[in-house]
């Protein structure tokens, strides 16, 4: 077994960017810079984000065994939660009141709008991006809404942070989520091994 450790191959998060764009807008390729429609979310805490994937299993017993004698996988979810700092930003705001963006649009300087007393059902293409130098890795979900939000507390002492979770769903024409990788030059051929072996 070849040794393929490679601290070059290690990940920390020089910066952390969310953006959004209409449901189901097709993938980016590549990590050029997202153009329109995508919209850049504003600045993020140094914690970037949190990526889960929550699975639900149901085991089946039988008589005749002590264990299951199978694992049904019933549920699988992928959801990421975020802590924004612009508070204000029109299109966090958005998302955080459930509201669509164009009631923040400005009128001599101030928007004014009801939040819902029913949840509205907002969904959104989103991209997660992260740097590390010239390695960068990149999450596409077609098909998000925010499905939890952290308590809302203005106060003197720091900037007022917007907390979210967002939830992913199929999309029209892909999955709930795409991960692009870009190694940034580090050699990873060892860990593709040509086929049938051999020296």
């Amino acid at each position: 077994m070849a040794d393929t450790r490679n601290a070059d191959l290690t990940f920390g998060a020089t910066d952390y960017l969310v953006s959004m764009a209409p449901l189901n807008t097709i993938s980016p390729t590549g990590f050029a810079d997202l153009a329109d429609p995508w919209q850049c979310l504003g600045w993020v805490t140094t914690d970037g984000g949190l990526f889960k994937i929550t699975e639900e299993t149901k085991d089946i017993e039988a008589a005749g065994s002590l264990e299951p004698i199978r694992t049904l996988l019933t549920k699988s979810t992928k959801s990421l939660q975020v802590t924004f700092l612009e508070g204000i930003n029109p299109l966090v705001r958005s998302l955080y009141d459930n509201v669509p963006a164009s009631l923040l649009k400005p009128t001599t300087d101030m928007a004014s709008y009801d939040l819902p007393d029913q949840p509205n059902d907002l969904r959104y293409a989103f991209c997660f991006d992260t740097m590390d130098g010239d390695k960068q890795m990149r999450l596409y979900m077609p098909n998000g809404k925010v499905t939890e939000r952290g308590d809302e507390q203005p106060q003197t002492g720091d900037a007022m942070s917007v907390e979210m979770t967002f939830t992913f769903y199929k999309g029209a024409t892909g999955n709930a989520v795409k991960r692009i990788l870009s190694y940034g030059g580090v050699d990873v051929s060892g860990f593709f091994p040509t086929e049938g072996g051999g020296s």
